[in-house]
């Protein structure tokens, strides 16, 4: 081995030849600019000159004072990191919409919209007549943005309608990017050009309608393929404009806000999330602060609203004070009443209206959103969530459960299954994964749910939907497949992976809701189907299970065995807790 290494240096010496540098450049490639479209004077100018590399050349004076950064800057990058990029065949979509949810970046959406607006619309610009009943005499369009995609394919991958004159073919297809970059550049903007469908409109709990919602998350940093990406996005879609983001380190902490640019974004109206990094170990603590500020400023401005109600009325004032915001049209009439109010307070010339007039919009409902890794949640910042769920306050915490801690190199964490090789694990992992959501479930008034997007979409957002509207601490569980598994990620490879999980039974799926205990119902549901393949099918997809057997098969055959007996019981366990087993042989161990 060292004679061929010298051997290899020698003939690299013996090969080497020059290459002459011209004194003049020829080339006529003038390089593009850093970020692209239309932006303003400190985007183009401050985070340019960052994302060029050129950042020290930048004075300390050009940067905000407070710290803040603008969001809705990675619309700017125009990465083009894809060879292939989806195309929408309109003629044989069913409108299921599962294309756009599994989308990790935002780089592929829908929406619906008047046909008067085709008037205006490219040649080449696509689209059918909407087929959802609410949606009659409305046209439909699904649109890629090309030079953001990423190219990862999962978007083909959970496609279930078939191409009848080409059954290779789906509804959505990878076509070459270069000979239709510009065209699709152009149906992009046009796109972009048409107006958000009424989110008042909108059933919320329908994957196929809520998808048209617009995502406030859009264009990150994470890899191509990620599993964890669109469980923001679909949050995002449904709350982000009233939610308030406490986000761990880890890898969503990364690609969420990894300056200079921002994936983060605003709608129509300049609203979107407000969002902010914390520690490893205290950003449950920290989220639950969120919680705090909201409820005390809510508080005190519901006091001066009952001090100033001989001004403002007693009728609106308690519109105010009790307005139903479980909905969005709630939501969307409760901000009517504030704007009224805010130009009332402008009238009135006391000290307590000044304050109120600051204190105002904290009276539509805000919603808190705790997000983080296993990493985070199993192990480093466990007694800080396992805190703030006993509060009973009114929090949401949202796991990405990659099984591993991927940010730092895939370090073994307590939510790697057993048998699984990480760092810290190299012989396979000897003991089961932590139950995160069955110690959760033992509090009582905790809402719980294990959820898998590319398994089952419209459980997960039926779980984002509860977990939102409950009036206590949430949490969701989400499988999230990584690169970090051994699996082809940019190959679309994650959505079998998904499914394949929930099949073998190696990951349930379930709600647990305190609120049908007090209807006098059995508050967990198990809602995945029976196990409809071995957990070693599942297994020997994944490189981080089938390096064992080439390491240490002996012991990769007793660890399988007892990945296999973990899911059984797990199923037994669950099934027995939420009263559905179906026969004798389920509650045998």
């Amino acid at each position: 081995m060292v004679k061929k290494n010298i051997a290899a240096v020698d003939n690299a010496l013996a090969n080497l030849h020059e290459v002459p540098v011209p004194g003049v450049i020829t080339s006529k490639i003038e390089l593009r600019p850093p970020l692209v479209g239309q932006m303003n004077e400190f985007v183009e100018r401050v985070l340019g000159a960052l994302v060029a590399g050129m950042g020290d050349d930048l004075p300390v004076s050009a940067f905000p004072v407070d710290g803040t950064f603008p969001t809705a800057t990675t619309q700017y990058e125009k990465r083009n990191l894809a060879l292939e990029i989806p195309i929408w065949e309109e003629k044989s979509c069913i409108q299921c919409c599962k294309c756009v949810a599994v989308c990790p970046h935002a780089c592929l959406r829908a929406k619906v919209y008047d046909p008067s607006i085709l008037e205006k619309a490219p040649a080449t610009f696509r689209s059918a007549d909407a087929r959802h009943p609410d949606w009659r005499g409305l046209k439909f369009t699904i649109q890629v943005a090309p030079e953001d995609c990423t190219g990862c394919r999962m978007c083909v991958e959970a496609c279930p309608a078939k191409n009848k004159q080409d059954p290779t073919k789906k509804a959505i297809n990878m076509e070459p990017k270069a000979p239709i970059l510009d065209r699709e550049k152009e149906n992009w903007n046009f796109f972009l050009s048409i107006p958000d469908f009424d989110r008042t409109k909108i059933k919320v709990t329908q994957l196929r309608q809520q998808q048209v919602m617009r995502p406030l998350f859009e264009f990150s940093g994470a890899c191509a393929g990620c599993g964890e990406a669109p469980y923001i996005k679909m949050l995002t879609q449904l709350f982000g404009d009233r939610v308030l983001i406490a986000n761990a380190t880890g890898c969503s902490s990364i690609y969420g806000g990894n300056l200079p640019t921002t994936p983060y974004c605003v709608d129509a109206n300049g609203r979107g999330p407000a969002w902010c990094n914390s520690l490893f170990e205290d950003n449950a603590e920290f989220g639950f602060g969120f919680r705090i500020s909201i409820d005390k400023q809510r508080d005190y401005a519901i006091s001066l609203l009952r001090k100033l109600a001989p001004h403002l009325g007693d009728d609106f004032v308690d519109a105010i004070i009790n307005a139903d915001q479980s909905t969005e049209a709630g939501i969307a009439q409760q901000r009517e009443r504030i704007a009224v109010l805010k130009s009332r307070l402008k009238q009135i010339d006391m000290p307590q209206a000044r304050r109120l007039l600051l204190l105002a919009d904290w009276l539509v409902r805000k919603t808190v959103w705790i997000i983080g890794g296993d990493g985070w949640a199993y192990d480093i910042g466990f007694g800080g969530l396992d805190h703030v769920l006993a509060s009973g306050k009114d929090v949401n915490i949202l796991v990405l459960d990659t099984e591993v801690y991927s940010n730092t190199g895939g370090q073994m964490s307590k939510a790697t299954p057993r048998a699984a090789v990480a760092k810290f694990a190299a012989a396979g992992k000897p003991t089961p994964k932590k139950d995160l959501g069955l110690m959760a479930m033992t509090y009582g008034h905790v809402y719980v749910a294990s959820v898998a997007l590319g398994a089952r979409d419209e459980h997960t957002l039926r779980a984002f939907v509860e977990a939102d509207s409950y009036p206590g601490p949430s949490l969701i569980i989400a499988y999230s497949h990584c690169i970090a598994h051994g699996i082809d990620v940019e190959g679309g490879a994650g959505i079998k992976q998904q499914k394949l999980a929930v099949d073998s039974g190696q990951w349930l799926l379930y709600r647990y809701d305190p609120r049908r205990a007090q209807a006098g119902e059995n508050p967990l549901q198990i809602d995945a189907a029976a196990s409809q393949a071995k957990v070693l099918d599942y297994l020997m997809t994944e490189n981080r299970f089938r390096m064992l057997l080439k390491s240490k098969p002996e012991e990769a055959k007793k660890l399988f065995e007892a990945a296999q007996l973990d899911a059984e019981r797990r199923l037994r366990f669950y099934a027995l807790m939420a009263g559905q087993l179906q026969s004798k042989d389920q509650t045998q161990s």
